[in-house]
């Protein structure tokens, strides 16, 4: 796992206050809503195509009509507002404001903003978005560009593999020992029907048992995606030097440590 993996798109309660303030009806509203704006004022189907998990029709229910009334840049402010709100919140004042987190704010920025942006549809969206000047909105801003950069490879690495974005779920789910993979809760909503034809397919092609479980061939596919998916992540950090890595990781350890007590994932 590349060292800021884990501070981008946690649940923060606050980026929802913010976002509903501003007028968006629902969670799922200011979420499309704000993580597709730096995209542009884009039909429903290629944010569907660039967040690639959603099931059919599920970002058309907010795109376009999420940015019909509410500007895009005030959604994206919003979210950015009540995200660094909630990670300040959940540091505490003398963590926030220490040198550390400031030095971690500058290398994560220098990682961020030197990767490749081709075939990087959600990074590239991010790259034009301005700088927070404040280190703790910068953290976050930074760690979410890396977390979009990381996103695009898993997703090329999963069509490389042919599955698609419920059957990335399902096999997410099979790892993390979920039985039965359907009612991982990203998944369960959907209609039965729906859920079994995924199933049936991944039978069809070896990855999953009768039972549902993983086969030998499904849990090595798993595996390689993964793989594939950390190594096409890389990129952004061979903008540091090994000293500088290794500090990133040393400052990130305590606001790690703290986001992980207080339950973020």
């Amino acid at each position: 796992m590349q060292p800021t993996a884990g501070l981008a798109f946690e649940t923060f309660d606050q980026d929802a206050v913010e976002l509903a303030a501003l007028g968006h009806r629902t969670y799922w509203d200011g979420y499309f809503a704000s993580r597709a704006a730096p995209l542009g004022r884009v039909p429903g189907q290629v944010v569907h195509a660039a967040f690639y998990n959603f099931a059919d029709g599920e970002a058309a229910r907010h795109i376009p009509s999420a940015w019909e009334t509410i500007p895009l840049e005030a959604s994206v402010a919003a979210r950015e507002r009540g995200s660094a709100a909630s990670l300040r919140r959940i540091l505490g004042e003398e963590l926030a404001d220490s040198p550390g987190l400031v030095r971690a704010a500058d290398l994560t920025t220098k990682a961020a903003t030197n990767a490749p942006t081709e075939g990087r549809v959600m990074y590239a969206g991010m790259r034009t978005l301005p700088l927070p000047s404040d280190p703790v909105a910068r953290l976050w801003h930074s760690a979410t560009m890396l977390r979009e950069h990381r996103g695009d490879g898993h997703i090329a690495a999963l069509v490389g593999a042919r599955i698609g974005g419920t059957e990335a779920h399902v096999l997410d789910a099979l790892a993390k020992g979920i039985d039965p993979p359907e009612s991982f809760g990203r998944i369960h909503h959907l209609p039965k029907e729906q859920l079994a034809a995924v199933m049936d397919g991944l039978r069809e092609r070896g990855l999953v048992d009768i039972e549902g479980r993983f086969t030998d061939a499904g849990r090595e596919t798993k595996q390689r995606i993964e793989a594939l998916t950390d190594e096409l992540a890389a990129p952004p950090y061979d903008a540091l030097s090994p000293a500088e890595l290794d500090e990133l990781v040393a400052e990130l350890e305590p606001i790690t440590a703290t986001l992980v007590a207080a339950g973020s994932q």
